[in-house]
């Protein structure tokens, strides 16, 4: 397996794979997530490659890219209650349903890792959505530690 940056080229491929992880939001979250991965979802990906402070990371298999990660370098300035805070943010990671549990998305987070390390970063950050228990088994398997939460009450 072989993990780089991706490509202008790649982006159709890494699309393929985020209507992937859209459909699963759908599903388990219908009342904030639009079914569909629409124009506007595709063009973002365009979006994120051009952006300075972000960065595209591909898995590629056999078959081709089988994962994907958009991380995000945050500098957030220090504010009367907090410190200033720098650290990668890891917008957006899947891996594709047919492939997963082969290690890829470990691989592909080592590769997250390294290049946060390469950016000056000692801390890497990434928000989930509470039914996606398949993500947080994985993200607490290689080291995520939840130290805030966001909580809801629903009145139906």
């Amino acid at each position: 397996m072989n993990i780089r940056l991706a490509t202008q080229d790649d982006l159709p491929r890494v699309n393929e794979l985020r209507a992937q992880v859209s459909a699963l939001h759908v599903a388990g979250k219908p009342e904030v997530f639009r079914p569909g991965f629409c124009e506007e979802l595709q063009d973002h990906v365009h979006t994120l490659f051009s952006a300075a402070d972000h960065a595209i990371l591909v898995a590629e298999g056999d078959g081709g890219i089988v994962g994907f990660a958009c991380v995000k370098l945050v500098d957030r300035p220090g504010s009367p209650y907090r410190l200033p805070q720098r650290y990668l943010d890891v917008d957006e990671f899947g891996v594709d349903e047919a492939v997963r549990r082969q290690g890829i998305g470990r691989a592909l987070f080592d590769a997250v890792r390294d290049y946060a390390r390469a950016q000056g970063v000692h801390r890497i950050e990434l928000n989930m959505w509470e039914f996606n228990r398949e993500a947080l088994a994985f993200y607490e398997a290689i080291g995520f530690a939840t130290y805030r939460r966001y909580m809801e009450y629903r009145i139906d």
